[in-house]
Formats: C-alpha cells, sequence, structure tokens
C-alpha cells in the first residue's frame, strides 16, 4: 500500500478528529472536496484507516486503576499461545494485549475500577491457565502519555 504526501496529510488530520467535515479537511489538505472524499474512501478500502473509534475516559466506566500484566507461558507452543489470546479477546478488563519477546511473553494492559476487580480478573482468566508459569503485575501511578497516533513523517 502506497501513499503519498497527501495521503499522509489526511491521515494525520483524522487522527486528531476523525469527525471534521469533508469541506474543511480538504480545505487544509489543499484538495477539492470531492477528490478530498475519493483518498478518504480509497484509504478506508486499502485498510490504511482500520477503524473510526472514540476513545472514551475510563473513569466513566469507574475504571480508575490500570496495570501492566507481564505474562510468562509453560511452553514456547503456538497452540497455547493461540488459546492464550483466544480468552484475552473475551475479557473486557484487557485493553491491550502484546505478544512479545524476551523474558516474558505476552504484556496486557488492564484497566479496572479498584483491586478487588483487578483480583478477579486474575481469578478467572491467569489463574484458571494452567499453562502460565508465572506473571508480574506493575502499577500504574500516572499516565504519562497515551496516544493512538501514528507518526507519518
Amino acid at each position: 500500500m502506497e501513499i503519498d504526501r497527501l495521503d499522509r496529510k489526511i491521515l494525520a488530520r483524522l487522527q486528531k478528529n476523525n469527525r471534521i467535515p469533508n469541506v474543511e479537511l480538504a480545505d487544509e489538505v489543499g484538495l477539492s472536496p470531492p477528490a478530498c472524499l475519493k483518498r478518504v474512501k480509497r484509504l478506508r478500502e486499502v485498510n490504511a484507516i482500520v477503524h473510526d473509534v472514540s476513545i472514551l475516559n475510563p473513569s466513566l466506566a469507574g475504571n480508575k486503576l490500570t496495570l501492566i500484566v507481564s505474562i510468562e507461558m509453560e511452553r514456547d507452543r503456538s497452540d497455547i499461545y493461540s488459546r492464550f489470546r483466544a480468552v484475552i479477546e473475551k475479557a473486557p478488563e484487557v485493553t491491550q494485549c502484546y505478544q512479545i519477546t524476551g523474558s516474558f511473553d505476552f504484556v496486557l494492559i488492564v484497566s479496572v475500577p479498584d483491586i478487588q476487580s483487578y483480583e478477579s480478573f486474575v481469578e478467572r482468566v491467569i489463574h484458571k491457565d494452567e499453562n502460565i508459569r508465572k506473571f508480574h503485575t506493575s502499577v500504574s501511578t500516572r499516565t504519562v502519555k497515551c496516544t493512538t497516533e501514528i507518526n507519518l513523517d
């Protein structure tokens, strides 16, 4: 998928506000409204734009705790990893999951209202998986940066 300078300008602007009117977007990037709309449509079709979402404040759900959970699996097998990924996909407390290299196999970002909710998550998800060797939890004390924007420069 190739994107040119104008596509990059469109994508950069849409990352900040994807509800910008097409006429305004076209003016900002220097295109006619029909040409701009055509480019945005193409960017969606080629999956340069994967989702259009609203990012919510976690406190709306009462989530005051963000935890970073590192998971080490018992064995390095694709079937074990696949089953774990399927369970994590269904866990509403997990907002992000990364399969990684190094000492751990996965890193989870977990958002919950309180420590009791986290303990419930651990019992329901982590402790039920016999293929988890160990896990480590870090509590976030402050969000320094949280963005979904990708640098296109």
